[in-house]
């Protein structure tokens, strides 16, 4: 790996967009959907990334998927600064080694291509073996996300498969390449809900097999418990608690991830409904904020979180929350 054993590393990261203006429009705030985020990932971390709609997760992912350009900050890929004019050959490499597992899989396949021309397509882009050798991998891999008898998949078309079945297709193309790091955004939420298991249980297992640095995008607190080691919580563009999996849903600090997981719907009818600990209201991402972005929503705020900023501090081993009475509320 080289330097150190993180894959990827991220340092202050910023993503702002700037509207455009015209001869009677004012200027305007940009939109800060990603806001100074930090953090490092090892080579075989399942990470997922929750938050609202609006908090920058998303967006995230883009950046790590070089998909956008930052606005300030550095990103890292296997100690390639992808902030930086790449070079031809880690423009390639990191292409290879870098993957997207898309939330619709009714639109992640070209409805003109058969399975096998899709997934054969990143063989011939990078230029991976023979005609032969391509074919092989390509029925190997349908193997591997269980679409078989492999003849009946080949050569169907998309609209001739279920959602699941489409979604185990887009994730052989995805890792047809043997890529070092996926990002998978809302996976699953597109699939009806008797179908989910089985394609969760299928990206574990190959994520596992293959040592493979995950990044989960859900707003599915249950999906991020099943499949991740380490959760990241983000409000307005900035990361509000991170940590191992187990720590951020059963010892959560942050009063925002708090209500979060109290707004997880019970299976049980009987259950009461949990009251949210929240102020009503949405925050904004294009408004300038001094002091804690969720202060406007917090019941906790003080004097103290309208003025000053918290940076992410850590509270237990590895596990760090940018909240200043994260021990005390």
């Amino acid at each position: 790996m080289g330097k150190n054993d993180n894959l990827i590393e991220v340092k202050d990261l910023k993503k702002w967009f700037y509207p455009k203006q015209s001869f009677i429009s004012k200027k305007r705030d940009p939109v800060r959907a990603v806001d100074k985020i930090s953090f490092s990932l090892k080579k075989g971390d399942s990470v997922g990334i929750a938050g609202e709609s609006g908090c920058g997760k998303s967006t995230t992912g883009r950046l790590l998927l070089n998909l956008l350009e930052p606005t300030s900050g550095s990103y890292t890929f296997n100690n390639i600064e992808m902030t930086e004019q790449l070079s031809k050959e880690d423009l390639a490499y990191f292409r290879r080694n870098v993957q997207l597992m898309f939330q619709n899989p009714f639109e992640a396949m070209n409805p003109r291509f058969t399975i096998f021309q899709s997934l054969e397509e990143p063989l011939i882009i990078h230029d991976i073996g023979t005609k032969e050798e391509r074919r092989e991998r390509v029925i190997e891999m349908l193997e591997k996300v269980n679409l078989s008898p492999v003849e009946r998949y080949m050569y169907s078309y998309p609209h001739q498969l279920s959602g699941g079945q489409l979604q185990r297709a887009v994730l052989a193309r995805a890792l047809i390449i043997d890529p070092l790091f996926l990002v998978a955004d809302e996976p699953v939420s597109m699939l009806d809900v008797s179908v989910r298991a089985g394609v969760l249980n299928l990206m574990d297992e190959i994520a596992s097999s293959m040592n493979l640095t995950t990044v989960y995008i859900s707003h599915d607190l249950s999906l991020i418990k099943y499949l991740c080691n380490q959760t990241m919580i983000m409000y307005l563009g900035a990361i509000m608690e991170k940590g191992p999996t187990e720590k951020i849903l059963f010892e959560p600090k942050h009063p925002y991830t708090r209500v979060l997981i109290d707004a997880v719907p019970s299976t049980d009818p009987f259950e009461e409904l949990k009251e949210l600990n929240i102020k009503q209201g949405i925050g904004s991402a294009i408004q300038a904020k001094v002091g804690c972005k969720f202060k406007d929503r917090c019941p906790f705020a003080t004097d103290k979180c309208l003025v000053v900023a918290p940076e992410l501090q850590e509270v237990d081993e590895d596990h760090f929350v940018a909240c200043h009475y994260a021990n005390e509320i």
